[in-house]
């Protein structure tokens, strides 16, 4: 299967758009995700159970197509960080949203990382991706061989590329734009993070509140405690309705801002990653252009290979790095203008139905007058 994977003529099979995460089931330490899709020929659904690893080879099928023309320039759809059972701290403050909402927002997360996977160009013409939604058994077992994307051998060239001048305009400032971007975007979602937190806590303290109140209503004839608990069982009820509300709100505010600007600072990261790829074969390129200059009568037909080959590559990945970021920028202004507008609608709806609820909680004080 491993070599069949790597051949890149895959036609995909199922309907993207209906790609969906239905259901996370945790088998002891591990999560395992429900993935179904329709079927092209409409003969039914494609079920599938896939775990982390499965999703990991995938990437890693994806990152290693180094046969293909420019995909060195590809901005890859970002794989959200691993989920786990009974997660740390730590790794849930990693997650962000994604660890929020009995993981539903991270469900949400891989089925969004699917579709555009599915929708590329470039990439969904890789058999691993046919293989990863279609085949029954599970694929992540398989080892795959190391590739281009090195995340160790990556960080040492970043320290010594990040700060070399590009011979293009347009890509000195995406660059330049990106730097700025990614550290927004992440402070950004960071600071939303913390309001969305801050509301669930006030929706848990409102639910103990109204459990408290709960707690002090007392049987009896005597008037008095008859009209205390009255009083003490509708605040209850009062804050039982807050505790829906900042409930719905925080929800609201995870589905819809919250995952736009979690994928946003993950996009930004991998369009970094794309510049700094393109930037060392920049780097490259004007090696081999210099050795060419210097080489001596005997070496130089073999360094002028060399650098035709550097050029041609380089071209390449400018082609795709250039329709890549277009693509990139229209549709996050897009997926943005989206979520704010889901955002404005959802809490529009849960203050309309707040808003009822709290008149008859007004309706039934004045009646106790």
């Amino acid at each position: 299967m491993t070599d069949e994977v790597n051949k890149g003529t895959s036609t995909l099979s199922v309907h993207i758009d209906s790609i969906k995460v239905k259901e996370v089931l945790n088998e002891g330490d591990t999560l395992t995700f429900l993935i179904v899709s329709q079927k092209l020929s409409g003969t039914g659904e494609c079920p599938v159970d896939r775990t982390y690893d499965d999703f990991e080879w995938l990437q890693q099928h994806l990152f290693s197509q180094e046969d293909v023309p420019g995909i060195q320039g590809v901005i890859f759809p970002p794989l959200p960080g691993k989920a786990q059972v009974n997660a740390s701290v730590k790794v849930m403050k990693q997650l962000g949203f994604l660890g929020l909402g009995e993981w539903q927002p991270y469900c949400t997360a891989l089925e969004t990382f699917l579709r555009q996977v599915a929708a590329h160009s470039i990439l969904s013409k890789n058999q691993a991706v046919e293989t990863f939604l279609t085949s029954s058994d599970p694929p992540g077992r398989q080892k795959v061989k190391k590739n281009i994307f090195n995340r160790l051998s990556q960080a040492m060239v970043e320290m010594r590329t990040e700060g070399h001048k590009d011979v293009d305009e347009f890509f000195q400032t995406e660059r330049d734009h990106n730097l700025v971007l990614t550290g927004c975007t992440k402070n950004a979602a960071e600071r939303f993070l913390d309001v969305v937190q801050t509301q669930q806590k006030i929706a848990t303290a409102s639910g103990h509140f109204s459990t408290a109140l709960h707690l002090c209503i007392e049987p009896g004839e005597d008037p008095d405690k008859q009209a205390f608990s009255k009083i003490c069982a509708e605040f209850s009820e009062v804050f039982e309705s807050m505790k829906k509300n900042m409930t719905s709100v925080a929800e609201n505010n995870v589905s819809t801002l919250g995952l736009s600007l979690d994928l946003e600072s993950r996009y930004q990261e991998a369009e970094k990653e794309m510049l700094l790829r393109r930037t060392c074969k920049l780097v490259e390129l004007e090696t081999s252009r210099r050795n060419a200059e210097k080489a001596k009568p005997v070496k130089k037909a073999a360094l002028e290979e060399v650098r035709k080959a550097a050029e041609t590559e380089f071209e390449h990945i400018c082609g795709v790095a250039k329709q890549e970021i277009t693509q990139l920028q229209r549709s996050r202004v897009e997926a943005m203008k989206q979520a704010l507008v889901q955002l404005c609608e959802k809490q529009i709806h849960t203050a309309r139905e707040s808003a009822d609820q709290f008149n008859q909680h007004l309706q039934a004080f004045r009646g106790m007058a």
